[in-house]
């Protein structure tokens, strides 16, 4: 326990997220979600705040994506090796489950910032001698296996996760849910409140749900109905039951099935999106609740290139303790500027041709895109005309980067992926392109930096935020985007970058991406490289300076956390 000692005391906030990105060789995290939920966790360190971090061990981690000859999405594990970087805790706690005691350990992975502060994260593991085989397979696989796994996972998180926080002898304030997946933990916190029939009041309540919201904060990043976790009461009787009166559990989380997010929504007394767009799309779906909006942002020491980086320590020494500083990047100098970014630029050319043996060439633009594979995030747009992309290719050479994963069950998703197969090669020689296999954070982290463009094309309004676009724009890689999610309050044409503007919207979206690109987007990087250096240092000063982590913590702190 010596190394938990330094936190004990004074941690008043636990942050509960089914994924977090710790770093690339921890493979606790799927996408956008873990990643938000790890830049968390380093603004938190960055500013000395009194939080906990709780996650599931995920041993076998998400997805380990490999590439048929065909371009098909192979999916394999993704283990790691978790002794190399935590250590286990003193301390286990038992939920019953299927009647069974499913025992709980949590270990430790100290989170330091450059400055010295450090976070705990509590990484919750189910593999233990004294549970049945079946059950030491719970924390394995993330998002993996049926809906039976998925809520025992759910439990672990939220009930299990609360119970350990209190075995180690933290005393904690307020619970942070970070998207449904944890909303059990407030379903404990309502059960601890059970009064004794004796003292009810005709009508009253057995449980005081007032106590359970002052304790609770729910941000919410789904604006897709199938993207909430639902489950069977007869799942939820089999799995726990007795825990809760029915008539409760369907009175806070629906009435046919229990829904996560209706759950969190009904017993959190701070509620958020993480776009203005999406807190407004959210109160559409869930009308009657108060949603506020805290717009995501990026950790920006993680996120800007270090060639880039080395600029900003000689200019605004603090620059990444207090990312507004950034504000002031307007005045690099351009050769400078320039300069950083094709270093980056050069990686990740280096590493496309070492991946793919695709050449690409520093001196031609370069798009990025790199998402998670799925239909609504329309990572195909681009090339819904692939002659007029050759036409205009051939006046304007340009060349285009992907990537993302697709979920093991999102068979879409796998189209999409293979579809890019039969886009490169009808491509070849006059566009190049590549996909690069196996997306993570230090990917991302090349592509974010390297590119010159950066492509998202999601179909409105169905993105929650795209922190992607957030990362590109520290690196002075400028944004061209549907206007959805922060981009709409990032956006200033032809200052940080570009919208896509379909007519109508979202139908016509196609045609005006191509007619932006040929029109706007090459001419200005080929005709006028002051003009574009000039974006670029508007898009670090405008973007990286307000959607950062930072901001968006310490409005945690003040808005949510001291309520």
């Amino acid at each position: 326990m010596k190394a938990l000692e330094p936190f004990l005391y004074h941690t008043t906030v636990a942050y509960f997220s089914m994924e977090i990105a710790l770093r690339p060789d921890i493979h606790t995290y799927s996408g956008g979600l873990g990643v938000l939920a790890g830049d968390t966790a380093r603004s938190a360190a960055d500013l000395n705040l009194p939080m906990v971090f709780v996650t599931l061990l995920s041993r076998e981690g998400y997805v380990r994506q490999e590439l048929s000859a065909g371009g098909a999405q192979i999916d394999k594990p993704n283990p790691w090796t978790p002794t190399d970087s935590t250590h286990p805790l003193p301390a286990m706690v038992a939920i019953s489950m299927e009647g069974r005691s499913v025992w709980i350990q949590p270990r430790l992975y100290r989170l330091a910032c450059p400055i010295g502060h450090a976070v705990p994260v509590l990484l919750l593991d189910t593999d233990l001698d004294q549970n049945a085989a079946e059950d030491r397979k719970i924390t394995d696989r993330l998002y993996g296996g049926d809906d039976a796994y998925r809520l025992k996972q759910d439990i672990v998180l939220g009930i299990g996760g609360l119970l350990a926080l209190r075995a180690l002898g933290f005393s904690i304030r307020t619970y942070h849910l970070n998207e449904g997946h944890a909303a059990l933990l407030a379903l404990q916190l309502l059960r601890e409140t059970r009064r004794p029939t004796d003292d009810l009041a005709p009508g009253g309540s057995l449980y005081d749900r007032g106590v359970v919201r002052e304790k609770c904060v729910f941000t919410t990043h789904t604006p897709v109905e199938a993207g909430f976790d639902k489950f069977d009461y007869a799942l939820i009787d089999r799995v726990l039951g007795d825990y809760l009166e029915v008539d409760e559990l369907k009175q806070l989380a629906g009435q046919d099935r229990l829904n996560m997010t209706q759950l969190a929504l009904n017993l959190s007394g701070y509620v958020n999106g993480v776009a203005r767009r999406h807190a407004e799309t959210t109160r559409k779906m869930f009308p009657g609740y108060q949603i506020r909006s805290i717009t995501n942002g990026v950790h920006a020491h993680t996120w800007t290139h270090r060639a880039l980086a080395e600029l900003h320590v000689a200019r605004f020494p603090h620059w990444a303790h207090e990312p507004e500083l950034l504000a002031f990047a307007d005045q690099l100098a351009d050769e400078d500027v320039w300069n950083a970014h094709q270093v980056a630029k050069s990686e990740l050319v280096e590493h496309v041709r070492n991946a793919t043996g695709t050449l690409m060439h520093a001196d031609v633009p370069l798009i990025g895109l790199a998402r998670r594979m799925t239909a609504y995030k329309r990572p195909d747009l681009l090339f819904s005309d692939l002659e007029r992309l050759m036409t205009i290719a051939q006046d304007q050479p340009f060349q285009v980067v992907l990537a993302g994963l697709a979920h093991p069950r999102d068979e879409p998703g796998h189209r999409l992926i293979e579809s890019f197969h039969r886009h490169i090669e009808r491509l070849a020689g006059v566009v190049p392109v590549a996909f690069l296999p196996g997306y993570d954070m230090k990917l991302g982290a090349a592509m974010v930096s390297g590119s010159d463009i950066w492509l998202n094309t999601p179909l409105p309004p169905l993105e929650a935020s795209g922190t992607s676009g957030m990362k590109a724009a520290l690196n002075g890689v400028l944004n061209f985007s549907v206007l959805d999610g922060w981009w709409i309050e990032g956006w200033v044409e032809g200052v940080t970058g570009w919208a896509i503007e379909g007519h109508p919207p979202g139908a016509g979206d196609a045609s005006a991406l191509l007619d932006k690109l040929q029109s706007v987007v090459l001419p200005l990087y080929y005709n006028d490289r002051a003009r574009w250096i000039w974006m670029m240092k508007q898009s670090i000063s405008k973007i990286g300076a307000t959607f950062n982590s930072q901001r968006m913590m310490r409005r945690y702190a003040t808005e949510a956390y001291m309520r």
